[in-house]
């Protein structure tokens, strides 16, 4: 909930006047490390917990989402592409580019390009994304701890 501030400059000469003059500060105010932890969170899982000092959270994200994304490539998952065209398949392009570091690495490396129609690689193919979108919920989940909004 947010803070009224008074301004100083104007006083009212009644409380209704007051209240349309009052300012509002941000009960969790923005700071630098609020917006560098779910970056680096991002680029690298787990790193924003690293940079807050929760170590402990950043090994286990960190662990979960490489454990996963090298599943999903090991069963011939498919990484996608950025294109404009399938519904289906940009959404499976914005969950494999939460995997940050792990997405560029493998589009570099030409990983995840084979077409395989078989079962396993239908189940990699989900981990990657899976992958993806666990790191996107750690990156901000590293935000509300830098904000505070989070123990």
């Amino acid at each position: 909930m947010a803070k009224p501030i008074a301004n100083t400059k104007d006083k009212p000469k009644n409380a209704a006047a007051a209240a349309t003059i009052t300012k509002t500060e941000p009960d969790y105010p923005l700071t630098t490390m609020a917006i560098v932890a779910p970056i680096v969170g991002w680029l690298i899982p787990g790193g924003g917990h690293f940079l807050l000092k929760r170590y402990g959270r950043g090994a286990l994200l960190f662990i979960s989402v490489v454990a996963m994304f090298l599943i999903g490539l090991g069963m011939q998952g498919r990484i996608y592409q950025p294109n404009g065209g399938d519904i289906l398949d940009i959404l499976g392009f914005v969950g494999d580019v939460g995997s940050g570091a792990l997405y560029i690495l493998a589009r570099i490396m030409d990983w995840g390009d084979v077409m395989a129609a078989n079962a396993a690689a239908d189940y990699g193919k989900t981990f990657l994304i899976v992958a993806g979108l666990l790191n996107f919920i750690a990156a901000a989940d590293a935000h509300h701890i830098a904000l505070g909004k989070k123990p």
